[in-house]
């Protein structure tokens, strides 16, 4: 994808890289202090950011950098197929603005560059998922055209934090 440069701040849009981890998961760990449902474990960011930089055809990040090449926002896509749609989907995974830049439009133009991007790759549905208390992030979606849905989501975490599948039962 290539970079959106706007003239009037310097800022532009554009593909992560593999030395963009380390801004990636500071990023991150900001988001996950504000989610209901998660913690920041910066170690299990970088594992995931990198794994998803290796593998492209599994999810994206794209990121807001400043001229300098300072990461101040990022939304990741990640694919998957859906068999009731006969096609490729995305699910929007990780979206945040450093708090300095919110309110300036740079969520709307990196949500645009998101969906252009789903788009070109011919994905037939997003699907985003928000706390239910993110008001202002579901005001933004609504504003995009993302409408609740039926469906009812549900966790299960293996390993050390969550249920094993031995003990279910």
């Amino acid at each position: 994808m290539p970079k959106k440069e706007h003239a009037e701040s310097g800022l532009r849009i554009g593909p992560a890289e593999l030395e963009d981890v380390d801004r990636i998961a500071a990023l991150l760990g900001l988001l996950f202090q504000q989610e209901a449902d998660f913690q920041p474990d910066p170690e299990s960011q970088r594992a995931g950011i990198q794994a998803l930089l290796a593998a492209p055809e599994m999810g994206e990040f794209l990121l807001l950098r400043d001229p300098k090449g300072n990461v101040l926002g990022l939304l990741s896509l990640l694919y998957s197929i859906s068999t009731a749609l006969g096609g490729r989907v995305a699910t929007l995974e990780d979206f945040i603005i450093s708090p300095e830049y919110r309110g300036r439009g740079w969520g709307h133009r990196l949500l645009d560059a998101a969906l252009e991007l789903a788009r070109t790759r011919q994905c037939k549905r997003i699907t985003l998922l928000t706390d239910a208390d993110n008001h202002a992030a579901q005001k933004l979606y609504h504003a995009y055209g993302f409408k609740r849905s039926a469906m009812c989501v549900m966790r299960r975490l293996d390993g050390p934090e969550g249920q094993s599948a031995s003990s279910a039962g």
